[in-house]
């Protein structure tokens, strides 16, 4: 069973919070899958992690790329691991059939949408229900994250 957190989105929207916890997985030398909810989604995010910050961007690719072995971080709308991953993050309510496979999973989630708040607890019934490690994150008014319950 895979060990899955909830990352409960208040102060920073997703492509400003994504950034920052792929820089920590690929600091710890994992690799990531990011699953998002739709291929324009993908186009976006694959843009915006060029160009987040100033002195800083994130080393990744989309099927546009290729090489998908050769990728640390792989943007994908479907559920898939080209590149090896250990780390799944899934955002935009996406959800893979493959949650066990990955060590780590990330399920990132809108707090200010009251349909992807609903929608995450639902989530987080049936995954306890699997028998997943849950851990619920909320976002704390700098954009770190303060672990609020485990189950």
């Amino acid at each position: 069973m895979a060990q899955i957190g909830f990352y409960h989105l208040l102060t920073l929207p997703l492509e400003q919070a994504l950034p920052r916890l792929l820089e920590k997985a690929l600091a710890a030398g994992l690799r990531v899958v990011v699953m998002a909810g739709s291929a324009e989604r993908v186009s976006y995010l694959d843009e915006r992690l060029w160009t987040y910050a100033d002195e800083s961007w994130l080393p990744h690719g989309t099927e546009r790329d290729g090489d998908a072995p050769l990728q640390p971080v792989w943007l994908t709308c479907r559920d898939e691991n080209p590149n090896g991953a250990t780390v799944l993050v899934v955002c935009d309510g996406a959800e893979s059939a493959r949650m066990g496979a990955y060590a780590r999973c990330l399920d990132l989630f809108d707090g200010k949408d009251a349909d992807a708040v609903q929608a995450a607890r639902e989530r987080w019934k049936r995954w306890k229900a699997e028998g997943h490690e849950l851990v619920y994150y909320q976002q704390t008014g700098s954009g770190g994250w303060e672990e609020k319950a485990r189950a």
